[in-house]
């Protein structure tokens, strides 16, 4: 028999996640969804069972370390949502979950490096950048490497593109339709600089001034979904600080980062700044919603030939902001294209922040069927709006030895403008 779990011990995220526990009734619509339970195929690995796990541990019934390798095993994909007909909010229990388990953990030294090193870097793009750099002078020593410290240098490109800046405000072109601001995110600065040349030419030609403010920082999101609550909560308030009020909306180009952003009222939950966190996350939208919302001022002009497109949903854009829609309406509207959907869809691809590092055997496996799908429509391009889920689909189609171009939405958005 359980007990009820004690608000009072677990702090101001105890609420939500009290919620989340007695909103489950342990139906099991989750199973098919769960991408770790279609791999391992435990009880444990789904979304139920880590409730059950966690329900358990706050309780005082069940150690930390025993529900550890179930709660780190899971992507935070957030596909069990969807499929739940009982509306369980499985992002107010996982992280914050997380953040309270962490003081508990026990990890090896060799994780501690691999985790100090990601929360070191990534959320810095200078830093990112020479760590990048650095990794790719040392992938000859690979083979001399530790075992967990090696998924890193797979995630590496070969040719690192080079660093692009941006002015702070970029102005609209013709009639200004309104006036934005962007999150330039960190590991897509480093990794694919020009996602944001895109987005800003594509806002810009629709006649939207684009602000990037220059004291923004890291979204906190790889901070929050590893349980490092004070880091999170540092790049919060940053944020709050940096954006301007006088735009018409925030956006975000990197579902991950979205994700992040929507979470502010969670991440900073019982503290003075929770109300602006609440405002803030209101404003939050992705591009691509907000463009569809928007509507064209011109339309894509006609390049006389025929494209075939596929489209995969990044799991923090179609499932935790539930912008699924929108995308494919923009894509479509390009003349010539065929959008083409991949099997599985809702299946992760493994990315999920830093889960290549944590879980590189499962998201090695989520990333080949990934690739596997992409590459069984026969699509030219592959787009998708998640810097962490180009990089992984680039890395497992090049093993497979596929040709298909991988392009964030807006990249084929900014292509299509200016081929006529």
């Amino acid at each position: 028999m359980l007990h009820s779990i004690p608000a009072d011990q677990h702090g101001p995220l105890a609420a939500p996640m009290i919620h989340a526990v007695e909103a489950c009734v342990h139906c099991g619509f989750c199973l098919a969804a769960c991408p770790t339970y279609r791999e391992l195929g435990q009880e444990m690995d789904t979304p139920r069972g880590r409730i059950v796990l966690m329900k358990q541990v706050l309780e005082g019934g069940l150690s930390w370390a025993d529900a550890q390798p179930h709660i780190d095993r899971c992507l935070g994909c957030l596909a069990c949502e969807p499929a739940c007909p009982s509306g369980v909010p499985y992002r107010d229990l996982i992280s914050p979950f997380r953040a309270l388990a962490r003081p508990h953990e026990k990890r090896s030294l060799t994780r501690q490096i691999q985790q100090t090193l990601a929360a070191q870097t990534i959320p810095y793009p200078t830093r990112f950048r020479w760590a990048a750099w650095a990794g790719d002078l040392t992938k000859p020593l690979r083979p001399l490497m530790p075992a967990a410290l090696r998924p890193m240098l797979d995630l590496v490109p070969d040719h690192l593109p080079p660093a692009q800046k941006w002015p702070e405000t970029t102005p609209a072109q013709g009639t200004r339709r309104g006036r934005v601001a962007l999150l330039a995110g960190c590991a897509q600065q480093v990794l694919d600089p020009d996602i944001n040349t895109a987005t800003l030419a594509v806002l810009s030609r629709q006649g939207f001034e684009v602000v990037l403010p220059r004291t923004q920082s890291c979204c906190g999101g790889l901070a929050w979904h590893t349980g490092d609550l004070p880091r999170a909560q540092d790049f919060a308030r940053r944020n709050l600080n940096a954006f301007p009020a006088d735009v018409d909306a925030i956006l975000t180009n990197a579902a991950g980062c979205g994700s992040a952003l929507h979470e502010y009222h969670l991440i900073l939950r019982g503290t003075p700044d929770e109300a602006r966190a609440e405002v803030f996350r209101s404003r939050v939208q992705d591009v691509s919603y907000f463009l569809a919302r928007a509507g064209w001022r011109d339309q894509p002009p006609a390049s006389g030939r025929k494209r075939r497109i596929a489209y995969q949903d990044a799991c923090h854009l179609a499932n935790a902001q539930g912008v699924r829609n929108e995308p494919r309406e923009l894509l479509r509207s390009l003349p010539g294209v065929e959008l083409l959907e991949l099997a599985d869809a809702h299946l992760c691809c493994g990315s999920a922040g830093t889960y290549n590092l944590d879980q590189p055997a499962i998201a090695a496996s989520l990333g080949g069927q990934k690739a596997r799908a992409v590459a069984a429509t026969g699509a030219e391009i592959v787009a998708s709006g998640n810097i962490g889920c180009l990089t992984q689909l680039r890395l497992h189609l090049q093993q497979i030895g596929s040709p298909i171009r991988v392009q964030h939405t807006l990249q084929v958005l900014r292509d299509a403008f200016s081929e006529a």
